[in-house]
């Protein structure tokens, strides 16, 4: 898609999951950037997508960033060294592995929906980090697997035109929406530590990669 791709309500709802009607009244409030063509409302994808980015590290959730616990979203065998230029192999391998946690129970629904949702809108946040996020049914728990990848991936839509080398896939229950969104705060926050982000491309294995979020963790 292209950068000013134009998205209706129902767009921008899937890809936020929320209601369309929640899409309505943040447009109405003012809350969102949005525009009316006639009396409907339309949104820029290159607009939504900044404050996406922009919120993922809002102060209001900063000061939750303490109930995030890293031990229990991650472990060694969720982390893995990839070794694709593509997006949608980087993708699937991922989701491959995180289809494998016990939270996980329809590995199907996470592959499509995680496909989907980078399709309707890039959810690289620049830096050399993309963090692919779903909320469905068929998860019971929120989950987590990390990607280091040894080559750039060059077909992330990204606003800093640095190619994606760190992956952060998220998988959540769908009721579990504001766990859900301070994880991803955690992770966009922590993650602007450029000698962090330094250190996870070089890591030479999974546990070295763990140990190193596990300090993050409390930074």
């Amino acid at each position: 898609m292209i950068e000013d791709d134009i998205l209706t309500i129902e767009e921008v709802a899937k890809y936020l999951r929320v209601s369309e009607r929640t899409v309505y009244d943040w447009s109405q409030k003012g809350e969102i950037p949005a525009g009316k063509i006639g009396t409907v409302w339309r949104f820029k994808k290159s607009e939504i997508e900044k404050w996406v980015n922009d919120r993922l590290s809002i102060n209001t959730l900063a000061s939750q960033n303490g109930a995030v616990q890293i031990d229990a979203l991650i472990s060694p065998d969720r982390i893995l060294f990839l070794e694709y230029s593509t997006k949608r192999d980087a993708l699937l391998a991922l989701a491959d592995n995180l289809a494998k946690a016990p939270q996980v129970k329809n590995r199907n629904e996470l592959f499509a929906e995680i496909l989907k949702r980078e399709e309707l809108m890039s959810t690289a946040i620049g830096r050399g980090i993309a963090i692919p996020h779903v909320r469905l049914s068929s998860v019971t728990d929120l989950v987590v697997a990390v990607g280091i990848s040894k080559k750039d991936i060059i077909d992330f839509q990204v606003l800093d035109d640095e190619p994606v080398r760190l992956l952060f896939m998220i998988a959540a229950a769908y009721n579990q929406h504001a766990y859900y969104l301070q994880t991803l705060s955690f992770f966009s926050a922590r993650l602007k530590n450029q000698e962090l982000r330094n250190a996870l491309v070089n890591a030479e294995n999974p546990q070295s990669v763990y140990t190193l979020l596990l300090g993050a963790s409390i930074i």
